[in-house]
């Protein structure tokens, strides 16, 4: 019995043992099953986190790219935008800038003008100013200084803007008029732009001037219509008027005209009020307003101590100050400078203003007008 009580209980134990890792075996695999599909879930939690981030990593530099395309973009627009402002190069872009500039005048310089013309056209000025009028403007020296600076530095016909004048018997030199004084009026006007075609080495004249209003307005009128036939042919391109500083009298000229005057091209001085209205009437018409003895009329002016100061202060001379003024109000100044080194500072001075610098304030603006004695334009 004794033998028989171990046994059973040694088979008990057994059993008991066998279903207890029976047990823990079965616990240990559901275990291993729970933890492997925990771990596939995470996995797939994970492959699914990493692909979603690959798509927004892919998104934001995509974008990247793009912003940085468009700032490439908005940088290049931005310096072609400068660089056109500051293309001085040619007339064209400066007239298309919008905005006003210097002309080269070519009064009194006689034998030397052929060399001021070249000197000034290498230094930067593209527009000349000059006259069929042999007592005061040597054309036929514009002609040859301009064309010897052009083939020089590469320039073409079309980067120069050329303007010359009509200048009535009144105004020439009795020993030396340009065309025949027998001859009507109407062909005094013919004669005097075929010699300044060939004078000037040229097909064309980008502005022709009146340089003086007639006697009479109907002697003006006369004049003014052969300008208009001119400008149907093409052999002008714009026409205007000098020296003309009655307002009834320009309105009148004005009115009359078929082809509208572009250019006034007055003294700029204390005696005639600084054409205030004339001015004025420019601006409401889109008329340049071209001054000469810009300097000369205003030297007490410019000796002004505080004028002075603010030329310095900015880095320019109480005249390319003087310049800069003109420049402000829109109107084109005559520099008939003969000096290499204002010739170029009048240069840098356009480069300024092209370049969008801001050469005023307002106030300084109102006073350099009260000083002068010239006022602003509204």
């Amino acid at each position: 019995n004794s033998y028989l009580y171990d046994r059973s209980n040694y088979v008990r134990k057994n059993l008991f043992h066998r279903i207890y890792q029976a047990e823990l075996n079965e616990l240990r695999f559901d275990t291993m099953v729970k933890m492997t599909k925990k771990k596939t879930v995470s996995s797939a939690k994970w492959f699914s986190l990493k692909q979603h981030w690959y798509i927004l990593a892919s998104l934001l530099s995509f974008c990247f790219m793009i912003g940085m395309i468009i700032l490439v973009r908005i940088k290049e627009d931005n310096v072609m935008a400068k660089a056109s402002a500051l293309d001085l190069n040619s007339s064209h872009s400066i007239i298309r800038s919008g905005k006003s500039y210097l002309m080269y005048g070519t009064a009194w310089k006689k034998e030397r003008t052929a060399n001021l013309v070249s000197q000034a056209v290498k230094s930067g000025f593209r527009f000349i100013d000059t006259a069929c009028q042999p007592k005061h403007y040597n054309e036929f020296g514009v002609g040859e200084g301009w064309t010897t600076a052009a083939k020089d530095i590469g320039l073409s016909r079309s980067d120069i803007f050329l303007q010359t004048k009509f200048t009535p018997i009144t105004g020439q030199d009795p020993n030396n008029i340009p065309y025949d004084k027998g001859s009507t009026l109407e062909d005094q006007v013919k004669q005097s732009l075929k010699k300044s075609l060939t004078n000037l080495r040229t097909s064309y004249i980008d502005s022709l001037v009146l340089h003086s209003p007639l006697e009479t307005d109907k002697d003006t009128m006369r004049v003014w219509r052969i300008f208009e036939s001119f400008v149907d042919t093409g052999e002008v391109k714009q026409i205007g008027i000098s020296n003309c500083y009655s307002l009834q009298r320009f309105t009148h000229i004005y009115e009359q005209a078929r082809i509208k005057p572009s250019v006034l091209q007055n003294r700029f001085y204390s005696a005639s009020g600084f054409d205030t209205e004339l001015r004025k009437f420019c601006k409401s018409k889109n008329i340049s307003y071209q001054s000469f003895w810009t300097l000369t009329g205003n030297r007490e002016a410019l000796a002004d101590s505080y004028i002075i100061e603010m030329a310095t202060r900015k880095g320019l001379t109480a005249q390319t100050l003087m310049y800069a003024f003109m420049l402000e109000q829109g109107h084109t100044p005559l520099s008939g400078s003969t000096n290499l080194q204002h010739v170029v500072e009048d240069v840098a001075l356009m480069k300024r203003f092209h370049s969008g610098e801001r050469l005023f304030t307002a106030e300084e603006l109102d006073m350099m007008a009260v000083i002068i004695g010239a006022p602003l334009l509204d």
